[in-house]
């Protein structure tokens, strides 16, 4: 039960860390509502590669 919640949260935690080490790479300093906007893509973009790892990793089994 834990690996049901804690697995999905841990992958999407390491990805939006790596998404924004990379925005911050690219992009210039951002303030305000855009920081907001790159923070929900990152978070949209993070839960869906963490579903995709995961149904990839239960089909294998």
């Amino acid at each position: 039960m834990i690996r049901t919640f804690l697995l999905p949260a841990i992958l999407t935690g390491v990805f939006c860390a790596v998404f924004a080490v990379g925005v911050d790479y690219v992009l210039p300093p951002l303030m305000g509502l855009n920081v907001a906007i790159i923070a929900a893509i990152s978070g949209f973009c993070g839960s869906l590669f963490a579903r995709s790892v995961l149904r990839e990793h239960e089909n294998r089994k």
